[in-house]
């Protein structure tokens, strides 16, 4: 089995612009039977169920709780009408007891609807890094445009509002329906019998107030989705400008010393500048926006003061209706017209829901199909070799830019062989690392890797976990498999005796390596682990002399069995190496592509051109 213990990290530098394409938007259910199969397979489906059952038996006692206050409106009015104090006590006592029943029920319905919140965001968020931290998955994503450039963003941000919007607006849903359903037979009963005197004519409307609350909720409904639908595109480009916003401000903080070196603070200033100002304007059209759609929300409530009192008052000053009875009317059509006002209530969270998923559907439906090319593309064969060698037939290496092959048709690599690739300065080296990683498999040709030996492969930027010192030194493996003492001999061999007395100090805030040390320590982890088969890309090539021949004298002192390839320049004088392959340009090869793969249909603004 090989064993890659020095991961490729991601480096923007030279790699390819290649991008998913996408055509049309993927279709609405699409998106939902994807986001409902990533539960369906979560770890947590289970702990979702038992608490779904849980809120939908809450839910239901409330209604029920809500159904019993409705009705003590008409006693307790009555007494009121009456002026019957003894009475009027006595209800105070019923309404304390069903008010304290709602109570509770409504701390348990907010504490569970929080732990489902928080249980969706676990089962959503583990199967998107499940996905995405599949083999090779997330470097050939971050090729893939624009799509793989925020995936933290997709992963943490948008995983989290969408689990969010997705508990609290299905639980309001339900809960709305349940109390329709409860209290729509209410309304039904206590207006059936309110007859109409208009022009000595005695007009009878079974169910009158059930009618005008639907039309009521109806006319809203409809105005709010009319002035409400531009907030599902608005609201998606304001996450797709802000996620650019805070990948820049990340680029420059981490490449701040190369900025501060070349004097670029005006020109990385205008650039955040001119992010900020995209991020804003669509700000200000997101404030528009709302502030349409609270003319309509805000208006239909404001009405709704007076509406309920104002259908029922010509049968209230009829005389055919008691105060008592004109309360208990109003309470029930108030919740009916609540139950039937969820849609306009949540208008703008139901577009910032539709944004989220579908930013939260592409980037998943992007990871899964990620390796897909289409089927007439020619890809480089990958086997497993005969015995402890590499083999290399006919490879060539397709770029967006062109094409690069391997000078020699047939290569055979052992172990214990020095082996250096090179080129002139206008072919681009990195491809052919990235393509005996296995993680280019663009182009053609066969690459057969030696079966059951470890593999270690050295990138430009050695990649070190979060950690102390010793546990990047042991990394992959725990730090109890090496003794303290080699840990320190391969320091001092490689020049890094200096650290010899810091291993239990955490790398990244106590030790703060530099470029060359950081490079010289990735050196240093092979001397404890010892794979068979080392691959370095270019991590030598910015060493000066000295540090150059030490990292050569350690390679062969502590790992003289194993077969080094290095891909980089070639230095005078050199004679550790003793095969030099070319690598060269080849005109008549295929370039890579730009593909509309089918399996990815979504209207993303980020995936624009």
């Amino acid at each position: 089995m090989v064993k890659r213990f020095a991961p490729m990290p991601h480096d923007m530098n030279g790699q390819s612009n290649q991008r998913i394409e996408t055509d049309d938007e993927q279709p609405f259910f699409d998106q939902l039977r994807m986001m409902q199969r990533a539960f369906v397979d979560s770890p947590v489906r289970k702990a979702i169920i038992w608490l779904a059952v849980g809120i939908v038996a809450v839910i239901l006692a409330t209604s029920f709780g809500q159904i019993l206050l409705n009705r003590w409106y008409k006693p307790f009015y009555d007494t009121l009408e009456r002026r019957d104090l003894s009475a009027f006590l006595m209800q105070f006592i019923t309404f304390g007891q069903i008010a304290g029943a709602l109570l509770v029920l409504n701390v348990m319905q907010t504490w569970l609807s929080q732990w489902i919140r928080i249980k969706l965001r676990e089962g959503l968020t583990l199967d998107l890094i499940g996905e995405w931290m599949k083999p090779a998955r997330a470097f050939r994503l971050a090729n893939a445009g624009a799509i793989g450039i925020n995936p933290d963003q997709r992963v943490h941000e948008d995983a989290r509002h969408l689990a969010d919007l997705t508990a609290g607006l299905t639980i309001g849903l339900f809960q709305s329906g349940i109390l329709l359903a409860s209290f729509v037979g209410v309304l039904w009963s206590l207006s059936s019998g309110f007859v109409f005197h208009v022009g000595g004519y005695n007009l009878n409307i079974p169910g009158y107030m059930v009618w005008a609350a639907f039309l009521y909720a109806g006319t809203a409904a409809a105005l709010s989705w009319f002035v409400g639908r531009p907030l599902v595109k608005i609201n998606g480009d304001h996450y797709s400008r802000e996620a650019a916003l805070r990948f820049s401000l990340m680029r420059v903080n981490e490449h701040i010393e190369a900025v501060s070196l070349s004097s670029g603070e005006a020109n990385e200033k205008r650039r955040l500048q001119r992010d900020l100002a995209s991020v804003l304007e669509i700000s200000s059209k997101l404030m528009m926006a709302l502030t349409r759609l609270t003319w309509v929300t805000a208006g239909y409530g404001w009405v709704t003061v007076v509406a309920p009192i104002v259908i029922a008052a010509p049968v209230y000053f009829n005389g055919d209706l008691s105060f008592g009875g004109l309360m208990m009317a109003v309470g029930a059509f108030n919740q009916v017209n609540a139950s039937l006002r969820w849609f306009v209530d949540n208008i703008d969270s139901i577009a910032d829901w539709r944004a989220t998923l579908l930013r939260v559907a592409a980037f998943r439906s992007a990871v899964l199909m990620t390796d897909e090319r289409h089927e007439n593309d020619k890809r480089i064969e990958f086997a497993k070799g005969d015995g402890h060698q590499l083999t290399i037939d006919s490879l060539e290496i397709a770029l967006p830019s062109g094409c690069i092959k391997l000078a020699d048709q047939h290569v055979d690599i052992r172990p214990g062989d020095r082996v250096l690739f090179t080129s002139t300065s206008d072919v681009e080296k990195a491809p052919f690392f990235r393509a005996i990683a296995g993680l280019w498999p663009w182009g053609h040709g066969r690459i057969a890797l030696p079966d059951g030996d470890d593999m270690a492969f050295i990138p430009r930027t050695p990649y070190f976990p979060p950690g102390t010192l010793e546990e990047v030194l042991s990394y992959p493996d725990n730090p109890g498999d090496f003794k303290k003492a080699e840990m320190v001999a391969v320091l001092a061999k490689v020049g890094l005796g200096k650290l010899n007395g810091r291993l239990d100090q955490d790398m990244r805030t106590k030790l703060k390596l530099n470029e060359v040390e950081m490079r010289l320590l990735a050196i240093a982890r092979l001397g404890l682990h010892k794979p068979r088969w080392i691959i370095i890309d270019e991590a030598l090539d910015t060493l000066e002399r000295d540090a150059y021949q030490r990292v050569l004298t350690f390679l062969e002192q502590e790992l003289g069995q194993a077969a080094i390839l290095n891909v980089g320049r070639m230095e005078p004088g050199n004679t550790f190496f003793t095969r030099v392959l070319q690598l060269q340009s080849h005109p008549a090869g295929k370039s890579l592509r730009l593909l509309r793969p089918k399996s990815l249909r979504t209207s993303d603004p980020e995936l624009a051109d």
